[in-house]
C-alpha cells in the first residue's frame, strides 16, 4: 500500500497550499495519520499528526501555521499550510503514524523568498 500525497507546488513566501492524501476507510479508521517532509540533505521529519479521535500535534517549526485534518466522508487527510516560509521547501509525504506503509513519491512544495 502506498499513500499518495498531492497538492504541492511553487508558492511565494507568505502564501498557502493545501495538501491532500486519500486513503482507504480502513486505514483512516484504524490508524493515527501523519504528514512528513524531507528537504534535500535532511532526514524525513514528522510535521503533523492526527489521532483517530481527531487530536492533533505539530512540530514546533510549523505550529500555528499548518493544520492537519481528516475528512471521513472523503476518506482523505489534509494539510493546510499557511504563512509558508522558504524553509518549508521539501517533499511532503503522508503515512500512518508511526509509518507502516511504503512511502509514496510525495509532493514537492517549493517556497520562494
Amino acid at each position: 500500500v502506498q499513500l499518495q500525497a498531492s497538492g504541492g507546488g511553487l508558492v511565494q513566501a507568505g502564501g498557502s497550499l493545501r495538501l491532500s492524501c486519500p486513503a482507504s476507510r480502513f486505514i483512516l479508521r484504524a490508524n493515527e495519520m501523519g504528514w512528513f517532509r524531507q528537504a534535500p540533505g535532511n532526514q524525513r521529519e514528522l510535521v503533523a499528526r492526527i489521532t483517530i479521535a481527531g487530536t492533533t500535534a505539530y512540530a514546533a517549526s510549523v505550529k500555528d501555521r499548518f493544520t492537519i485534518s481528516r475528512d471521513s466522508a472523503k476518506n482523505t487527510v489534509y494539510l493546510q499550510m499557511n504563512s509558508l516560509k522558504p524553509e518549508d521547501t521539501a517533499v511532503y509525504y503522508c503515512n500512518t503514524f508511526p509509518s507502516k506503509y511504503i512511502w509514496g513519491q510525495g509532493t514537492q512544495v517549493t517556497v520562494s523568498s
